[in-house]
């Protein structure tokens, strides 16, 4: 009976009073019958909310390229149309809320690949067809699983599941586990995991004995995740969590709990972030603040093993490598120099997951005007420690390469990257142009790196005819372009290799910082599965911008495209403006001389322009840099051009004439005389 309401008084005996009793009963079935109804329209109310906020989702993602190429971005999206169906399945919004997740799933697949997406809408949509069998999206379903040729919904062999009591306790486990190990709780999947476990336990009886605990622990889990990751949709989560909570368990102990966290006055509620974690997880590095973990990606069952230590140096750049042999997760941070300890500034790296290799060189001395050295040691039974011991530096940067796995370490000392003192005239009327102060940053190009791609093991892309490999014709092409420029532009050729050896991308870009080059123009054909592809084009390092850069940059890359949209995150801290604007402006310049040269003798030549992508060999480069596509080996016409001496030739001259351009634009008098091929 409500609060507030009395039943009339009198004698309550039942032949007495029968009148008054069937009274009463009606009154309270009304009440009864009222309350239902309006939970009922509260309900659907908080679906129609659901589905408008997937859809605002969706409605974003499809209106942003960007984010399409990132996987989570999807599955954001799906999780918001199915939340409908896992908080609601009466609601007349559920349906359709299925129908939409299975079409991004859909739609997901066709970008991905993945068999594991188009099962998952398969699934989607035969769950949506089993459970409306009245609903209009019914239909629309069983349609989208005809063309998928696969049948609607089918009666599957019963199965033994796990009772409630048992999933529940399996999350319990789950989460012990998790609090018991500090390192597993920087990981956000570790988290998610113990979530997803209460939840199940939740979903297999939502009116057991277990269902309000289970739901409020997974809320605590959310909350305590926002704590570590300050992410607003976490927050959000927990306190959606805790609101059904409240909604369907009032008058609970667990009900009570809730509400103590969200005043913030439980433990859970404080909204404070983990000081320890947090110092791991935040972005920075420079000046020993508190640095830095990045993550090299998920940490395998078996070790990985830290196998070498590589390092290239000049007095203003040093790069170092840490290879393992497989994928791991690392963190890193810079500590200050301790005087009291007589100890210089140093970098750590921790490689997760890992084990020291028996061969490795333990203390690799570097000792240039940066480094003193690099020293390994297994730091904890599954830790890798690396650290690097400092004399002098100016910024530095760490990032995860793949396929295999390493890790690269960049650092800058604090003179100009050539070493070259920058005079910046003073201006006439009080200010400099664009292109005046461009011109001023790049006054000379007197040494360049020709990069001719693959070598060795790596053949490169397979030619449309038997023999012609992608290693053999650059090769070629390099040492002709290398005669034309020193004949040409008299500036002094450094190749990264001279003949058929394996060099790692990262080595041909640290070759090019270390010798001080100008400029730096890595020289590849291009190939696609479609043989009727062709043309010639130029890229530049960036963010890819269309599927057929993920896929070049990928190839080149002896990597999978999720990996280039992985390293999509970290790009935009790896790159300075002023070599981005000039590359681009010396890849155009190379990819017009390529294209009017060719045009004059050869039919056929497309011009696919310049374009960006996320390529191994240009991060980190110091100088402007481009890699040259320079034609299509895998179609039969081009592949045996590609091998003919004369168009060869062609386009050496092309790219020769791009370079010219360019050095006159920086500085008219460039090529004032022969003597600068001294340098």
């Amino acid at each position: 009976m409500p609060a507030g309401m009395r039943l009339p008084a009198g004698n309550w005996e039942p032949v007495k009073n029968r009148a008054g009793l069937c009274l009463a009963l009606a009154v309270l079935l009304v009440l009864a019958g009222w309350s239902a109804a309006a939970m009922a329209v509260a309900g659907t109310l908080n679906c129609r909310d659901r589905y408008y906020e997937a859809e605002r989702c969706n409605l974003g993602l499809q209106k942003s390229p960007a984010r399409q190429k990132y996987r989570d971005s999807w599955l954001r999206c799906i999780g918001k149309y199915k939340s409908i169906y896992r908080h609601e399945p009466s609601s007349p919004w559920a349906a359709v809320g299925l129908y939409r997740a299975g079409q991004l799933y859909l739609r997901l697949y066709r970008r991905s690949g993945k068999s594991a997406d188009r099962q998952a809408a398969i699934d989607t949509f035969r769950t949506l067809a089993a459970r409306y069998p009245k609903s209009a999206y019914r239909s629309k379903a069983l349609a989208a699983l005809y063309r998928l040729g696969v049948k609607g919904p089918v009666a599957k062999a019963p199965v033994a599941r796990p009772s409630p009591e048992d999933l529940f306790q399996a999350a319990k486990r789950s989460w012990q586990r998790l609090k018991a190990n500090k390192r597993h709780q920087k990981y956000r999947d570790k988290w998610l995991a113990c979530i997803r476990a209460f939840d199940k336990a939740y979903r297999a009886d939502p009116n057991g004995s277990r269902a309000a605990e289970a739901l409020y622990l997974k809320a605590r889990l959310y909350r305590r995740l926002y704590e570590k990751s300050l992410r607003p949709a976490d927050r959000q989560a927990a306190d959606e969590t805790y609101a059904l909570l409240l909604r369907r368990f009032p008058g609970t102990k667990w009900a009570a709990r809730a509400s103590r966290d969200r005043s913030g006055k439980g433990s859970g509620g404080t909204g404070k972030p983990d000081d320890r974690l947090a110092d791991l997880i935040a972005a920075g590095g420079d000046g020993g603040s508190g640095p830095v973990a990045g993550s090299g990606g998920k940490a395998s069952s078996r070790p990985a093993t830290v196998a070498s230590i590589r390092y290239w140096s000049n007095p203003n750049y040093t790069r170092v490598v840490i290879d393992a042999d497989r994928e791991t997760t690392y963190s890193y941070r810079m500590l200050r120099r301790d005087p009291s300890l007589n100890k210089p500034r140093r970098l750590y790296i921790d490689v997760g997951n890992s084990r020291l290799g028996r061969n490795i060189q333990r203390h690799v001395a570097i000792n240039d005007e940066l480094l003193l050295d690099a020293r390994a040691a297994q730091y904890t039974a599954d830790t890798v420690r690396v650290v690097v011991d400092i004399k002098s530096y100016s910024h530095y940067k760490v990032f995860p390469l793949k396929n295999p796995f390493r890790i690269v370490v960049d650092v800058w000392g604090q003179r100009n990257p050539r070493g070259d003192t920058v005079i910046v005239a003073k201006p006439k009327k009080g200010r400099l142009s664009k292109g005046a102060i461009a011109k001023q940053f790049a006054l000379r190009v007197g040494k360049i790196v020709i990069d001719p791609g693959h070598g060795g093991r790596d053949y490169g892309a397979p030619g449309y005819y038997r023999g012609v490999h992608e290693k053999y014709i650059v090769l070629k092409i390099a040492k002709r372009l290398k005669r034309k420029i020193e004949d040409q532009l008299h500036c002094r050729v450094i190749m990264t290799r001279t003949d058929d050896r394996y060099l790692t991308l990262e080595e041909r870009t640290a070759i090019a910082n270390t010798r001080n080059a100008d400029l730096f123009i890595s020289i590849h054909t291009n190939a696609a599965r479609d043989k009727r592809a062709y043309g010639v084009e130029t890229y530049i390092l960036n963010l890819a911008t269309n599927d057929e850069a993920i896929r070049v940059a990928a190839r080149e890359n002896m990597t999978s495209t999720k990996n280039i949209s992985d390293l999509d995150s970290i790009m935009e801290s790896l790159m300075q403006n002023v070599k981005v604007n000039e590359s681009a402006r010396l890849a155009n310049y190379i990819q017009d001389g390529i294209v009017r040269k060719l045009k004059k003798r050869y039919s056929r030549i497309r011009n696919k322009g310049v374009n960006q992508a996320p390529f191994y060999v240009l991060l980190g480069a110091d100088m402007p840099a481009v890699l040259v596509e320079t034609s299509f080996i895998s179609n039969p016409r081009e592949c045996k051009r590609l091998t003919d001496p004369k168009y060869q030739d062609q386009l050496c001259q092309g790219i020769v004439d791009g370079i010219k351009r360019y050095m006159q634009e920086i500085n008219p008098t460039i090529l004032a005389g022969p003597e600068r091929a001294g340098r």
